[in-house]
């Protein structure tokens, strides 16, 4: 073989595999996003008082504590701090959940991010230092929006066999 059809087999053959590996990428990802959305609209075939201690100790695994008072099976997260601290912007994110009965012996479960950053960067008018609890975006402005990922890991750990029924339809719609 000659050289340049050696390195036009080579660059061929380079080209190939990157594209399979992009082409199996996406695909995870969209395999991703399937189960991820069929979790949000996923209805447990339990009560919301087998499932909702799943949900609780889901949050507090990520590091998140409860706010007391909560009536129900409606409960929101202290803040947490998702970043290093940093002149730039710290990041926060709090979860909202909800679990709401769908018949007898079903619920769903509904799971809520909302995320905030404060900045103690000078201020561009005076040159002087922010006060604290000045934040860049403030927690009313940012909106909560549901956390499919989230919801997933709990579909998995409150109904695996569902979970398992979700991915192998998932690897049929490919």
């Amino acid at each position: 073989m000659n050289p340049s059809k050696s390195s036009r087999a080579s660059a061929l053959l380079v080209v190939s595999v990157l594209a399979l590996a992009f082409s199996s990428g996406c695909a995870a990802r969209r395999q991703q996003a399937y189960l991820e959305d069929k979790a949000m609209g996923h209805v447990y075939r339990k009560p919301i008082a087998e499932v909702w201690p799943a949900a609780v100790a889901l949050l507090q695994e990520k590091g998140y504590s409860l706010m007391k008072g909560q009536q129900g099976f409606e409960a929101t997260t202290e803040w947490l701090m998702t970043s290093a601290p940093s002149s730039l912007g710290t990041a926060y994110a709090r979860y909202h959940v909800r679990g709401t009965e769908r018949g007898p012996g079903q619920c769903s479960v509904e799971i809520r991010r909302q995320d905030r950053s404060e900045s103690r960067a000078a201020d561009s008018t005076d040159g002087r230092a922010k006060e604290t609890g000045e934040s860049a975006v403030g927690a009313g402005n940012s909106q909560m929006r549901r956390d499919s990922e989230l919801e997933w890991e709990l579909l998995q750990k409150v109904d695996p066999d569902a979970a398992s029924a979700l991915q192998a339809e998932a690897k049929k719609v490919e």
